[in-house]
This record gives structure tokens, C-alpha cells and sequence, in this order.
């Protein structure tokens, strides 16, 4: 079987389909990932062969329009044309479909692909799945937050799909079926009469190493804050990247110790980091090497992070300012595993407090439980490896 896999030039989105893409790989499989030529170098380091098809999109720009406004910033979600209908972030993702759409779908047809591959945003995929005719698979890599957009995919892509000799009321721009890492518990609610097929969450944050020499356990009773800002902040705006501005506010925390995920690029962010035993900055690290010990994660709310620290069984406390960062914080909060602040609410003080209840062993209590019952769902779900078996059987069936 020959499995394309395709995403939009985003590094979070190509790391959520990296597991499956190498269990298709370990079967015997053999697999291709496609995007934008900006993403390239980085799914050469992922050890999955790519390829370049389109031409890049100003990604960075079209998302920074996007940042919530607060009282620092009141244009914050002003900055971006708003010209058109429908959600913007819709005409994004269609922006980087009309720049890809053409390069996913002659791939899909002269490599001879059996089965197209796509995160949720990466509305190429189902086209070209259909102008090469075999079936397409939505991969989601958190929240099901593209499913209120259903209703405006058809007409939204229409053009493209006519460009590519599909009809566009022949095919679904969901696929036909989609694989679902999120647990019970967690998922937002989604069309039921879509197949979803689950899959348990395995992180991959990136290349890279774990921190060496490892971290050492926690002593004399502290407890163990893990902060990090994810990738997509800092590439934004700096102003942004409140890494920092949580880690001063954190370290005053008695009997806490920090652990600041941050990459190289990201250091000079921190700001003034306070001195001290308690306070660590690791550098270039996956995140899930680094939650081994931890009791709470500090962080912007992107799903990588989310997942991450739900599968460590952590609870978390989250600043989102995107909108999808507030439906993964959203999610946290509906499920009871964390608390939730706006950029605004966020002061040293509120930090402070938030992450001193969280830790607290009887105030926290429900919090860690639900943070370690979401851990024990994700578990239970079939890992990737089964998850090809199923694969197998529907691209088989859609092909008959």
C-alpha cells in the first residue's frame, strides 16, 4: 500500500502525522509526505521521505491576524483583511489549499498512491484523494474544531475541485472516514454520521534529544512545573511568547521547581530568567521527555502541548490567544483537567494563585484526576501500529 500524507506548511500539524506515517512505514508500507517546499527540510528531519509541491503561503502572516484581542492589543484580531465570506481562518486554509491542491493531486496520481493521508486543515487532501480516485482519510491532531465549518467546506472549495476535475458534490471534504486521537472525554462534539476510527495519542514534539544528563527527580517535596510557549507564539510576535513572564511569576511559588521547555531561537525570549536551584531551562528538548516527575504544565494551549500533558497525566494551566489554542483550553476545562486564563487575567499574581490551587494536593485533587483519567482513556485506544491494520481494511473496502 502506498500511503500520501499531506499537511499545510506548519510544523505542530506535519507532528501529528508523524506516528502514523511511521507505523505505515514499520508494516511494510510504503509512505510519502507532501506540503508546501518551506516544510521540507523539517519532514527530512522527522526521517519520513517528502516531497515539495506548490509554493509557500505567508502561513506566519495570515495567523498573526488571528491572535484574540486583549486590553494591551485591542485590534488583536483586526489585523487581518477581512474581506470575503465566511471564517477567516477557513480562507486560510483554503489559501494553502489553492497553492497545493494542483502539486497533492498529480502526486497522488503518478506515484500511484492508494490512500491519501491529511491533517484536518489540509483541505488538499480529500481533493486530490478524489481527482486521483481512492479514498481519503482525515488524521485529527486534537479537537475536532473544523467540524462547525462543514457546512461552508463545499462551496469554500468548489472552485478548486473543479480545477482538479472533481466534481464537488461528488466527494466529502472530511474524507471518508477520520482517525481520532483525542480521548473519551475530550473530543468536541462532532457529526455522528461521519466514521471516526480512534487512535491512541503518541507525541512526537519535534526532533531532538532528551535533556542530558537527565532531569533528576524532584527533592525536599517540591513540585515540579513544567512551562512551555509551543512554536507558533514566538514565530508571531515576541511580545507574545509569555514564557518568560510565567517563569518569573512561577519561581516565587514555595517548594516549586521550574523546567522551561523552550527552543534555542527562543532563549534570548526569556527575558531575565530568575537565578536559583529551582528554575532550569532546557533547550531543544521534546516536550514529552521532560514531563517524567512533573505535576503541572504551564503553557499557551496548542494541541500538541495539550495531548502531550494529558498522556503524562498532567493538569494543566493555559494562556490561550489563538482561537485554537481556546478550543484545546476549552476542552481542558469542560473535561476538569486545568484552568484557563486569558492573556489579560494572565498577571503574575493570577499565575501564581492558578498554579498554586492546581498543585495543592486537596484543592487540585479533581484536576490530577481528571488529567490522569483522560491519561488511562488515551491508553486504552488502539495504538497507531493497529490503527494501520484498520487502515488496510476500509482502503480495501473503499476500493471495491
Amino acid at each position: 500500500m502506498r500511503v500520501l500524507f499531506t499537511t499545510w506548511a506548519w510544523p505542530s500539524h506535519l507532528y501529528a502525522l508523524v506516528p502514523l506515517a511511521w507505523a505505515c512505514r514499520s508494516a511494510g508500507h510504503e509512505v510519502l509526505v507532501v506540503s508546501q517546499p518551506e516544510l521540507l527540510p523539517l519532514i527530512e528531519r522527522t526521517g519520513l521521505p517528502g516531497a515539495a509541491v506548490g509554493k509557500d503561503v505567508d502561513g506566519v502572516g495570515m495567523v498573526r491576524g488571528y491572535v484574540l484581542p486583549s486590553k494591551d492589543d485591542p485590534t488583536g484580531d483586526q489585523r487581518a483583511p477581512r474581506g470575503g465570506k465566511g471564517p477567516r481562518a477557513l480562507r486560510m486554509f483554503t489559501a494553502h489549499a489553492d497553492s497545493m491542491v494542483d502539486g497533492v493531486a498529480e502526486t497522488a496520481r503518478g506515484w500511484g498512491a492508494d490512500v491519501v493521508v491529511s491533517e484536518p486543515t489540509a483541505l488538499a487532501g480529500p481533493l486530490a484523494a478524489a481527482a486521483a480516485g481512492v479514498p481519503a482519510v482525515r488524521l485529527l491532531y486534537g479537537a475536532d474544531l473544523m467540524a462547525r465549518a462543514r457546512t461552508l467546506l463545499p462551496d469554500a472549495l468548489a472552485p478548486l475541485a473543479e480545477r482538479v476535475g472533481v466534481d464537488p458534490a461528488g466527494y466529502h471534504p472530511f474524507g471518508d472516514f477520520t482517525i481520532d486521537p483525542c480521548p473519551p472525554g475530550f473530543q468536541a462534539p462532532a457529526p455522528a454520521e461521519h466514521p471516526r476510527v480512534p487512535m491512541r495519542y503518541v507525541p512526537f514534539n519535534g526532533p531532538g534529544t532528551p535533556p542530558d544528563p537527565p532531569l533528576p527527580p524532584p527533592t525536599g517535596g517540591r513540585r515540579r512545573i513544567v512551562v512551555t510557549w509551543g512554536h507558533t507564539m514566538a514565530r508571531l510576535d515576541p511580545a507574545l511568547f509569555l514564557a518568560g513572564h510565567a517563569a518569573r511569576a512561577l519561581a516565587a511559588l514555595p517548594d516549586a521547581e521550574l523546567v522551561l521547555a523552550v527552543t534555542s531561537a527562543q532563549r534570548p525570549l526569556l527575558g531575565q530568567v530568575p537565578e536559583g536551584g529551582n528554575v532550569r531551562v532546557v533547550l531543544d528538548a521534546p516536550l514529552h521527555t521532560l514531563l517524567g516527575g512533573a505535576d503541572l504544565v504551564v503553557a499557551h494551549g496548542g494541541a500538541g502541548t495539550v495531548l502531550t500533558s494529558l498522556r503524562a497525566g498532567l493538569p494543566l494551566l493555559l494562556v490561550p490567544q489563538l482561537p485554537d489554542h481556546a478550543g484545546h483550553a476549552a476542552r481542558v476545562l469542560a473535561a476538569g483537567a486545568g484552568e484557563v486564563l486569558t492573556r489579560d487575567e494572565a498577571s503574575a499574581e493570577r499565575l501564581r494563585e492558578e498554579a498554586a490551587g492546581l498543585l495543592d494536593r486537596t484543592a487540585g485533587a479533581a484536576r490530577r484526576e481528571a488529567a490522569r483519567a483522560l491519561r488511562d482513556a488515551m491508553l486504552e485506544q488502539p495504538a497507531p501500529a493497529l490503527v494501520v491494520g484498520e487502515l488496510e481494511k476500509r482502503v480495501v473496502a473503499c476500493a471495491a
